[in-house]
């Protein structure tokens, strides 16, 4: 091929290059995304419920009354429809990368009052087939009082629930009364239900060709969890090379829920229905704690750009091992890294003791700081970012190197994940656990911090902390 006109063969190498790494780092994305559960934690009631009980905002809520949706949307339709619309504005001036919801889907108080859960799905561009049942789900030292047990998929159309298979779940009826910190703790982990998933024109979906976001930027359109990653994963603090050639990474959307999840459980406080504020809160704080994990943060922890150019550049001549065998080691270690948070906070909660290393950090005090809309991008997703590094050394070098450290291995569908802890005592002792426990406790620290300032904006703006709190 001949040289472009005006470009010197200096960059022509330069460019040559570049292509090579873009080539390397979309293929990555295409399906280590698609591939891989896009989940930052497992199980982020673990995480919220510790956080909000050193809260007293929450802690001291008063108990609020079940309610179902189609109750809340019903009793505020003609509210709704104009803040969903002021919403629909601030998304299409502040997100750059924003998709504009098509007008077709606005919200209309005077819409059929049946199909009012459906529109309202379809105006905040969530999927309709989500549950959105009545339920608490319970911490692992939790009693279920009585209620009935709740089949994981009664709650989710998803057909890959193992995640959930040691949680229960408990419906709730109508007008029960509940504590606040139990719906708000629920909620952080309902988006991994399946909020998120088929929402793009190539899912397969009718929502997905309705909703107007387009084709999926990245992850695998045909796997159960992949198509949830541009709204759970935020690519902010790249460099700038990866943008120029792989300028999808910016179509992300965890912005774009954190904010009208804050204006929703905003609108339900101010008008009288604490269930749904809790309940919205809790969505919010799940992107939040999503762009906590330093692999929802960053797109290769610790793969050089040298390194990402070669193996870019030896796919796109067609030898995939190198690639194949990148995508296997960082899935596994982000797979290995949340399994071992979920392990250690399930057991802490089981020993039922205050001064265990993360529920410490989880529950321990800090210095009020501000939330603005820049928050999730500016501080949360870039202080993860800062630690992918040393995220990704700590797993590598802590873990049994069969789990991180084997290309060979798949840790996502091994029978071997629940005795993670186990192994890692075993064969690098517990040192290695105190290593994996610091790292983790770093991050939490950063839910905590910030999770504590999203939810103090929304009952501070909204007037909770004066009428919904016991005298």
């Amino acid at each position: 091929m001949k040289p472009w006109r005006g470009v010197g063969s200096e960059h022509m190498t330069e460019l040559n290059a570049n292509l090579w790494f873009a080539s390397g780092v979309f293929c990555v994305l295409w399906v280590m995304f698609g591939g891989q559960r896009a989940h930052a934690w497992s199980e982020h009631a673990l995480l919220t419920a510790a956080v909000f009980e050193g809260q007293s905002e929450v802690r001291d809520a008063a108990p609020v009354k079940v309610e179902p949706l189609e109750s809340f949307l019903s009793a505020e339709a003609e509210k709704l429809e104009k803040l969903l619309a002021d919403e629909e504005e601030w998304a299409r001036k502040n997100l750059r990368w924003y998709r504009p919801r098509p007008e077709e889907l606005a919200f209309k108080a005077g819409g059929d009052a049946g199909e009012i859960r459906k529109r309202f799905c379809r105006a905040i561009r969530i999927n309709p087939a989500s549950a959105l049942k009545l339920y608490l789900q319970l911490l692992p030292n939790e009693d279920q009082q009585g209620r009935e047990v709740l089949p994981i998929n009664q709650l989710t159309f998803l057909k890959d629930t193992s995640t959930w298979r040691k949680t229960k779940m408990v419906g709730l009826s109508p007008g029960e009364l509940v504590p606040a910190l139990a719906v708000l703790a629920t909620a952080s982990d309902e988006p991994d239900l399946g909020l998120d998933v088929g929402l793009f024109s190539d899912n397969g979906t009718e929502c997905g060709l309705a909703y107007g976001f387009g084709r999926q930027p990245f992850g695998n359109p045909n796997l159960d969890y992949g198509s949830q990653a541009p709204f759970h994963m935020g690519f902010y603090h790249e460099r700038r090379i990866v943008y120029f050639f792989a300028g999808f990474l910016k179509e992300s959307y965890p912005e774009c829920r954190v904010h009208l999840c804050k204006t929703l459980s905003r609108f339900a406080f101010e008008t009288g229905h604490s269930y749904w504020g809790w309940r919205f809160a809790g969505w919010g704080l799940h992107y939040i704690g999503d762009l906590c994990q330093p692999y929802h943060s960053t797109v290769l922890p610790d793969v050089s750009t040298l390194r990402a150019i070669w193996i870019g550049g030896l796919s796109s001549i067609g030898v995939e091992k190198p690639k194949a065998k990148m995508i296997q080691l960082v899935s596994n270690r982000h797979l290995a890294f949340e399994k071992f948070a979920q392990i250690e906070l399930h057991r802490e909660y089981l020993k039922g003791e205050t001064n265990t290393p993360m529920l410490a950090v989880l529950r321990g005090t800090n210095s009020a700081i501000p939330y603005n809309d820049r928050t999730p991008r500016d501080r949360v997703a870039k202080f993860s970012h800062t630690k992918a590094v040393l995220t990704d050394r700590t797993v590598t070098d802590c873990m049994p190197s069969k789990y991180v450290s084997d290309p060979y291995f798949e840790f996502g569908t091994s029978s071997e994940q629940d005795q993670l802890l186990d192994a890692i005592r075993s064969g690098k002792g517990e040192a290695a656990v105190a290593r994996l426990t610091a790292v983790c406790c770093d991050l939490l620290a950063l839910y905590r911090d910030h999770g504590r300032a999203y939810l103090h904006a929304i009952l501070s703006e909204s007037g909770v902390r004066r009428t919904d709190m016991p005298r």
